[in-house]
């Protein structure tokens, strides 16, 4: 086992056509490590975890999984690799079962661990173990929201990249994803999440980065930024 970062983006820049949105962003996740990236809408946080997939590709500056660099390598390459995204959109398969969503994405880890079973994720997401059986457009948006988190786990990923898994959820689903990102965390899968909430990603997270039109203002962690009030309130209007 190496001391290599999982993740490592080293003077990244990324563009969607002409619009510079990453502007020489340079960050690591370290092996186990929670790290949320937090900023205003806009500021490029889904575009840095769509980069560190490998869904949209650098112009300059390089990404780096496991010590290797990554630039130019597809996105079913790093999921493979140990990489797992759970995006915004959510993207479950609507005409498939909970069961069969969760089945058809299991496979053992880069180095062979199968940890997360299809009993262990309806262990995690008890929810899910009563829909068993439900095709994936007859769930609530919080059960398709733990089904998108469920089958990233059954690829049992060295490092999950979360987009906004609580945005527009109900109060007591928003708190069983939190519930179920402490878990994650426990288990040794190195996260960067994307959320609003800044007081849970400071409980849960061990390192903080905030973007402001892709660049980076603040790394550091929970004390270091919850010390300056103005400073969050300019940034996040907290």
């Amino acid at each position: 086992m190496t001391n290599d970062p999982v993740l490592s983006f080293e003077d990244v820049h990324t563009y969607y056509g002409a619009s510079h949105i990453l502007r020489g962003l340079s960050f690591t996740v370290a092996r186990g490590e929670c790290v949320s990236l937090m900023g205003r809408n806009g500021m490029g946080k889904s575009t840095t975890l769509r980069t560190a997939m490998g869904l949209v590709q650098p112009v300059r500056g390089t990404v780096g999984h496991f010590g290797a660099p990554a630039n130019g390598r597809p996105s079913y390459k790093a999921a493979t690799e140990g990489l797992a995204f759970v995006p915004e959109g959510r993207g479950i398969f609507p005409n498939l079962t909970v069961r069969e969503n969760l089945v058809v994405a299991a496979r053992p880890g880069r180095d062979g661990r199968a940890d997360w079973t299809l009993e262990r994720v309806l262990e995690l997401f008890p929810r899910l173990a009563e829909r068993i059986d439900n095709w994936g457009n007859n769930l609530s948006g919080g059960e398709q929201q733990m089904l998108t988190i469920g089958r990233a786990l059954m690829t049992n990923p060295s490092v999950l990249l979360l987009d906004e898994a609580t945005e527009g959820l109900a109060p007591l689903v928003r708190e069983e994803i939190w519930r179920v990102l402490k878990e994650i965390k426990a288990s040794g899968i190195a996260c960067l999440v994307v959320d609003k909430n800044v007081k849970r990603l400071v409980e849960i997270c061990d390192r903080h980065l905030l973007l402001v039109k892709g660049e980076l203002v603040f790394e550091g962690d929970g004390e270091r930024l919850m010390a300056d009030p103005d400073f969050l309130h300019k940034h996040l209007g907290v």
